[in-house]
């Protein structure tokens, strides 16, 4: 009896951070910062992946897609199959290639497959800091206006995109 009311204190405290730990990832899971959607997309000109450059507006001329990706990142390999799909439906995708080297930006889409119609390189992190961004892989819906109409900060999947397409279609 005694070895149980020990116990009791230390059972108390293990449930108590179990609680806390469950919360703390259910709140994060629930906030994404929104900040661009309802927006333009940013004004840049970032430079080509294959030389030249273009500016983001005109690239990103919607509806259409603007992943951001890098070569680095796992979660970017496996949206990768959802992404050339896509494609294959037709859907415009201008990827930016975020503090990428680009011949190993040019490597991850030689390797898993090419989805975008425009590739950009975000070498120094500009375009992120104008977009918000919170990390890589994340997708942003652009209507035929240029305004943005939706985010998912995340691989993205085909429910997603249908979701993203849908917004980015009003």
């Amino acid at each position: 009896m005694n070895r149980i009311a020990a116990l009791l204190p230390l059972a108390a405290l293990a449930a108590l951070i179990a609680l806390f730990a469950g919360w703390s990832l259910w709140r994060q899971s629930q906030v994404t910062p929104m900040a661009m959607v309802g927006k333009p997309l940013p004004d840049l000109t970032l430079a080509r992946l294959g030389g030249g450059h273009a500016a983001l507006r005109v690239a990103a001329k919607g509806p259409a897609l603007v992943n951001f990706y890098a070569s680095w990142c796992a979660p970017c390999a496996q949206e990768a199959p959802a992404l050339m799909a896509l494609k294959a439906e037709g859907v415009r995708i201008v990827g930016v290639a975020y503090k990428d080297d680009p011949s190993a930006a040019s490597g991850f889409l030689a390797r898993l497959g090419d989805p975008y119609a425009d590739v950009l390189t975000d070498a120094d992190g500009r375009a992120a800091i104008e977009f918000g961004l919170t990390g890589v892989p994340e997708t942003y819906a652009v209507d035929a206006r240029g305004m943005i109409r939706g985010k998912r900060a995340a691989p993205i999947d085909a429910a997603d995109a249908e979701s993203l397409l849908a917004a980015a279609s009003r």
